[in-house]
């Protein structure tokens, strides 16, 4: 029950997220920054892609998925069809990876620490969850405030 609500969570909010670029007049503002707003739509769309496929992916699904998160925050103008694309790749590696988890399984230790304490999976899903509508709240408001 938790796993699939999970990935219902998951897919509606990556689902969300390729709506949200495909709601950019001008594509160029993707990668736009102003003033106080210092991370573009662009690079806040590949830090979820880096995050969910480091952490769901490689650590649940074992994609080998190697993260470049230094990259998630300088890469730019990457076109919208390709981060469309990654974020669509990134919906099916999610799925297939939740699909490895039993129910049991969530209440056991994730096996990375990454907060500041160890979590269980289902804590540390509904982190990941949690983090990636906070960012897709950003971006709806980057779109708003930048793509006028």
């Amino acid at each position: 029950m938790v796993i699939a609500s999970l990935k219902i969570l998951f897919k509606r909010d990556l689902t969300a997220l390729i709506k949200e670029l495909n709601t950019y007049q001008n594509e160029n503002v993707i990668w736009a920054t102003d003033k106080q707003i210092a991370n573009s739509a662009g690079n806040l769309c590949l830090h979820l892609i880096g995050n969910l496929n480091t952490y769901i992916g490689a650590e649940i699904g074992k994609t080998g998925y190697i993260r470049d998160r230094a990259l998630e925050f300088s890469a730019k103008n990457i076109s919208k069809s390709e981060l469309i694309q990654k974020i669509d790749e990134t919906i099916i590696v999610v799925h297939q990876a939740l699909d490895q988890l039993s129910e049991e399984d969530l209440e056991t230790e994730y096996p990375l620490l990454v907060l500041d304490k160890k979590t269980s999976y289902v804590f540390f899903l509904v982190h990941l969850a949690s983090h990636l509508a906070y960012h897709l709240g950003q971006i709806t408001y980057h779109r708003r405030l930048l793509d006028v």
